[in-house]
């Protein structure tokens, strides 16, 4: 296992749990399944527990509202309140992605397609004619030369916003909101559905997400800036690492195809380089990680505002999913976050 501590540290496991380990902040039991998950002690899949409570004494520090790492499709770490919703932010990303991917493949959205032929357009300045020919796959790769404000927009984003006509579709990487709002606009228009009602129909269903309901998610707009709203949702953590599985998985889930396996690889390989010296870069609606990246890789994950993390490992099987109670102003920093993923990848014990 490529840069990853050994430790050989086997720890007498007191299963101190019960059924209810999915929202505990205690040890998880051996072998208990909750809601189709199997929770197991971290010795049974390789890792050691007492290297995993000093993760979770950093994670109480840093103010952490939930965590769950599963390895090999066995839950070894459930921290917090895995059973609330919390607001997605920016992760909200990748779960419309894995919609694009089963629409793309049956025909009803065509990627190739400029905003020019599907009538997409933006309120005053409205879009110029150079902009309208950037193309749905520049959408989904955040390059689509289109810097128009949008909804939900962050005073960071805004003030790193390319000046509008700066560079052709496909020629520049900008983390752009007016990206991800569009697409939202572009799935409802070219399938008929809604999103939210087709996230808990091709995805929340099928997986099992028996907490989700299309009503957790709503469209917020903001008319002084854009007529495309951004698409909020509300998701438990455990939820989350159910859809973590299914990308660790390629889109396979109970012996069905639900995601594409062609369109999670084309997703997850990045189309643009953020930072070679990291081995960081974005595929389409993910982040990537390269082997070079110094904490732990390769992979992909996604951040959401405020300290949301779904972290995929496919070499190591493993994914990790960090939420924070951002509904009470309880934010954790992203380094910090990252620290605690390699804490708990480095409490590894063996290969």
């Amino acid at each position: 296992m490529k840069r990853h501590k050994t430790h050989l540290l086997f720890f007498a496991w007191l299963l101190a749990c019960t059924a209810s380990v999915a929202c505990s902040d205690g040890p998880v039991a051996a072998n208990v399944v909750v809601d189709s998950l199997e929770y197991v002690a971290p010795e049974e899949v390789g890792f050691s527990s007492v290297l995993l409570e000093e993760a979770r004494a950093f994670s109480r520090e840093i103010g952490s509202a939930a965590v769950m790492a599963l390895h090999d499709n066995k839950v070894f770490v459930s921290w917090g309140n895995v059973e609330t919703k919390y607001l997605a932010h920016s992760i909200r990303k990748p779960l419309l992605g894995s919609l694009y991917g089963i629409h793309v493949a049956a025909g009803e959205i065509d990627t190739a397609k400029t905003m020019a032929q599907l009538g997409i357009d933006d309120y005053p300045p409205s879009l110029t004619e150079a902009e309208k020919q950037a193309r749905v796959a520049h959408l989904l790769r955040s390059r689509s030369g289109v810097y128009h404000v949008a909804a939900a927009e962050t005073q960071s984003m805004a003030a790193r916003r390319p000046e509008r006509g700066s560079h052709p579709p496909d020629t520049y990487y900008y983390y752009n909101n007016w990206d991800f709002n569009a697409l939202g606009t572009i799935f409802t228009q070219e399938t008929g559905l809604k999103i939210f009602h087709a996230f808990k129909l091709d995805i929340a269903d099928p997986l099992g997400m028996e907490d989700f309901f299309s009503t957790d998610g709503r469209l917020y707009y903001d008319r002084e800036k854009s007529m495309h709203p951004a698409y909020h949702v509300r998701i438990t953590a455990r939820n989350l690492a159910r859809f973590g599985l299914l990308y660790l998985r390629k889109g396979r889930w109970s012996g069905e195809q639900i995601v594409p396996e062609d369109w999670i690889t084309a997703s997850t390989t990045p189309h643009s380089v953020l930072d070679e010296t990291l081995g960081v870069g974005y595929g389409m609606l993910w982040g990537t990680l390269t082997d070079d990246f110094p904490l732990y890789g390769p992979g992909f994950r996604h951040f959401g505002y405020g300290g949301h993390m779904l972290l995929v490992l496919p070499e190591d099987e493993l994914v990790i999913v960090h939420r924070a109670d951002t509904d009470a102003r309880r934010y954790v920093a992203y380094q910090d976050i990252r620290q605690l993923a390699a804490m708990i990848v480095n409490a590894r014990t063996s290969n």
